[in-house]
């Protein structure tokens, strides 16, 4: 059973090893997002300091520089085996332990979250990657949420903490299924949580995540709440680049 997966006794056959020329940065900022790689390719001076190989394209990992700091930056892809599969490719490319994630998510309270940047406290394991890096258990703690929620308030950000529902299979969210998350106490719902926080457990990394609560699942109908380059709020919103590129700098000063 997946739920059996977890070997600690053991060694894996493939590993990251880190390169003799990766280069030293203070943080990574981690995005899902196409709009907002464009968006910092336009508006920032990038340099490429390595790649994640894949059959499905490369993902180059870029550096670029914020108040005297060096910050690497890549776009990964949706779903928890692709997105912890670049975050462990990156531990071959660039010598950090802080990484700051950021996407979107969809909103199953909206009287709590629509429109709001969402801190997870706890992600449920609905996905399978995450039992191989932790043992099974419903929920994961996202551990620096507290971290994260302190620098949104100093910098007077609205923001809301709650539970999010880490799925795999976002065709088969039931409404069954949705009103236990619901009713369990989870706020939003997304693909990749609670495996980045089980590899950034597993590798001793510092995780840093909010999420923008998106289209609206709390309806008698999925609602997407943008349309063709509306993307204010939403997982594409490049403001919210600049409030990752924000925390990076703040969590590197702490």
């Amino acid at each position: 059973m997946i739920t059996d997966s977890f070997d600690d006794r053991s060694e894996a056959k493939i590993n990251p090893h880190l390169k003799s020329n990766a280069s030293a940065v203070d943080a990574c900022i981690v995005t899902f997002s196409y709009v907002i790689e464009k968006y910092v390719a336009d508006n920032y001076y990038l340099k490429q300091i390595g790649q994640s190989i894949a059959v499905t394209g490369n993902l180059p990992i870029y550096q670029l520089s914020h108040n005297g700091k060096k910050f690497a930056f890549l776009k990964t892809y949706a779903g928890a085996p692709a997105c912890v599969a670049t975050i462990e490719d990156t531990l071959s490319e660039i010598k950090t332990d802080k990484y700051i994630v950021f996407g979107g998510s969809g909103c199953l309270n909206k009287e709590i979250s629509h429109g709001k940047i969402m801190i997870p406290t706890e992600a449920y394991r609905d996905e399978g990657t995450s039992y191989h890096y932790a043992p099974a258990s419903n929920y994961i703690k996202i551990k620096n949420s507290e971290i994260v929620a302190h620098f949104m308030e100093k910098n007077r950000i609205p923001f809301v903490k709650g539970r999010t529902w880490s799925t795999d299979a976002f065709y088969r969210e039931t409404i069954n299924n949705f009103a236990k998350r619901k009713a369990d106490g989870c706020i939003s719902v997304e693909m990749e949580c609670s495996a980045i926080q089980a590899v950034c457990d597993f590798r001793n990394l510092n995780l840093y995540m909010f999420l923008t609560c998106g289209d609206l699942l709390d309806a008698p109908k999925h609602l997407y709440r943008y349309g063709d380059s509306q993307y204010k709020g939403t997982q594409h919103d490049v403001s919210h680049f600049d409030i990752a590129l924000s925390l990076a700098d703040y969590v590197t000063r702490q």
